[in-house]
């Protein structure tokens, strides 16, 4: 897991295409839009748009992809995020290969990360995440999650 901040894009470090799939859905003036799916370069990186309230962490569950990382980007309200690292996914449920993704009801070792607006997280393949999740209590959140296909950074 990576996290940044929107106005230091250049100095995060990221791989050129994570880079790049920020760049375009930025461009894309995702604050803009109403809630849903916006292509930004085919398959390989797209953007859904959401607006909803947080829960409580026990309200959720985390998940996983194996095909895209996940870039997650805060326009608006707070959020947590509990996350663990690669292998840390416990009590998995199946795996729905079409919309690449799995749940799991246990992060072991779980970490938190708070998201004000104009932050994102970096969370790649096999790396349990809980987004959504309410600071103290729930509030209304609108973000973009860019979905950019792994295999396109060479792993």
């Amino acid at each position: 897991m990576l996290f940044g901040e929107i106005r230091s894009l250049p100095a995060t470090g990221l791989h050129p295409v994570l880079l790049e799939a920020l760049t375009l859905a930025l461009a894309a003036r995702p604050l803009e839009k109403a809630a849903g799916r916006y292509a930004l370069r085919g398959e390989d990186i797209f953007m859904n748009v959401m607006t909803f309230a947080t829960q409580l962490p026990d309200q959720k569950k985390a998940e996983l992809h194996e095909k895209y990382i996940d870039i997650q980007v805060l326009l608006t309200g707070e959020e947590r995020i509990l996350f663990g690292v690669t292998g840390s996914a416990r009590q998995r449920e199946d795996f729905h290969a079409e919309e690449d993704y799995q749940l799991c009801s246990e992060i072991a070792g779980e970490q938190c990360v708070i998201l004000q607006p104009g932050m994102f997280a970096v969370f790649m393949p096999g790396e349990p995440h809980k987004p959504g999740c309410a600071i103290l209590e729930p509030g209304e959140i609108k973000k973009v999650v860019v979905k950019v296909r792994a295999r396109l950074l060479g792993a």
